[in-house]
């Protein structure tokens, strides 16, 4: 006899409930959680910072792609963090990797940080800036040669320094 689908339906339910307890039990606190050089308070932020950027630095926001003009950016020059100014990543790192984001192989070192993010269910790797703990973006294993790293970061979250 064949079974009902209820039972499917009930071992879905409960592989779904463990999932996101899980992943609730993985999140990471956010960047103002943790210490780092740079500390302002979330009205000095604000103060200092746009309202986009400071969703994407501080909440942990994500630009739409292909809104950042940085994407396109091409002179020789430094990407540095839009809330401190540190230097984070040399434009002989960028590359274009069709997503919309700038992207680069590699950071100046030092220059930032990472932690796993789980928000969107998946573990991911968060990238934030070594100094104030701004949000930057994330980077995956899909990039070229050297690192095989693609960092792929929200243009909001920089500024660039031509040299």
């Amino acid at each position: 006899m064949k079974q009902p689908y209820h039972r499917r339906a009930v071992l879905l339910g409960l592989g779904s409930v463990t999932a996101t307890a899980l992943v609730a039990a993985c999140k990471v606190a956010p960047a103002e959680a943790e210490t780092f050089p740079i500390r302002l308070s979330e009205a000095q932020w604000r103060q200092k910072l746009s309202p986009q950027t400071f969703n994407v630095l501080r909440r942990e926001a994500t630009e739409r792609p292909f809104s950042s003009p940085l994407d396109k950016e091409k002179r020789a020059g430094a990407f540095a963090c839009a809330g401190c100014g540190q230097p984070l990543f040399s434009s002989r790192t960028k590359f274009d990797s069709g997503t919309g984001w700038p992207s680069f192989w590699a950071p100046l070192k030092g220059a930032v940080g990472t932690r796993r993010d789980f928000t969107l269910g998946l573990p991911r790797t968060e990238v934030h800036c070594a100094r104030c703990g701004g949000h930057l973006g994330h980077v995956f294993d899909d990039g070229p040669a050297p690192t095989g790293k693609r960092y792929c970061m929200n243009g909001v979250a920089m500024v660039f320094r031509p040299a």
